[in-house]
């Protein structure tokens, strides 16, 4: 396939409608990223935004914090829908994603606050690799719910100080881990990728649709991660991921 990020909204056939009617889905999201990823699996769903969740709360491990939160926002919602007079019982999905740049806890990235604190983050990642970790529950109907985590590792080239200002001109890192986007403006600053592309937006393609087929949903397979121009492990989505090398500058 060719990679095109602009082709995220795929319609739900009448098939795959079919095929889905006993299990309905709800995204556990407010991301429009997220959404729009969802999509591409062409899988019927509903969003209902996680309430009560204090990401600032939960510290470790990019790994760990990833999948902690993508929990406690599927868990969210699965309880607040327990707590109508429903006899529905639909699949709950969970995603977060945060930003990486060592293995200590301060080496996590949220979103920036406002604009200085961006300033820092970038200035972090300047001229260094680190890692996009997402995690992924799935609550399904029944049964224990299944957490997995993808991890993409992405290199930024070295940045000037009027760069860095350029972008953070373009409000682009705003409700973004570790400041940027992959799909915005940020892909000036981003000198290659090795992993899964869409789990630097928001949510691993691959790894989404298998947890979906595992709880019995029929979902659209194929990701073209492999053909990215920025790609440079060649392996897309759900591959193990190596460490790449810090950049060293000449």
């Amino acid at each position: 396939m060719t990679f095109d990020p602009r082709n995220m909204q795929i319609i739900v056939t009448a098939e795959l409608k079919a095929n889905n009617n006993a299990s309905g889905l709800i995204l556990a999201s407010a991301s429009p990223r997220r959404r729009e990823i969802l999509c591409r699996l062409g899988v019927p769903f509903e969003v209902e935004t996680a309430r009560g969740v204090d990401e600032e709360a939960v510290r470790g491990e990019g790994r760990t914090v990833a999948m902690r939160l993508s929990t406690m926002k599927a868990e969210s919602v699965r309880d607040a829908i327990s707590r109508r007079e429903t006899d529905s019982k639909p699949i709950v999905l969970g995603g977060d994603t945060v930003v990486a740049v060592g293995e200590d806890p301060g080496d996590v990235l949220g979103k920036p606050a406002d604009p200085d604190h961006a300033r820092e983050m970038l200035r972090r990642l300047s001229g260094r690799a680190h890692t996009v970790w997402t995690g992924v529950t799935v609550i399904p109907e029944r049964g224990d719910a299944l957490v997995e985590v993808e991890a993409t590792r992405v290199v930024f080239r070295s940045l000037s100080e009027a760069e860095i200002e350029t972008y953070i001109a373009t409000g682009d890192f705003e409700g973004k881990a570790g400041a940027y986007g992959i799909q915005g403006a940020a892909v000036s600053l981003i000198e290659g990728f090795h992993g899964c592309y869409w789990n630097v937006v928001g949510l691993p393609l691959e790894r989404t649709a298998r947890l979906l087929s595992a709880c019995g949903l029929v979902v659209r397979r194929g990701c073209e991660c492999p053909s990215h121009p920025l790609q440079r492990g060649g392996t897309g989505c759900g591959r193990p991921i190596p460490c790449l090398p810090r950049r060293r500058e000449p």
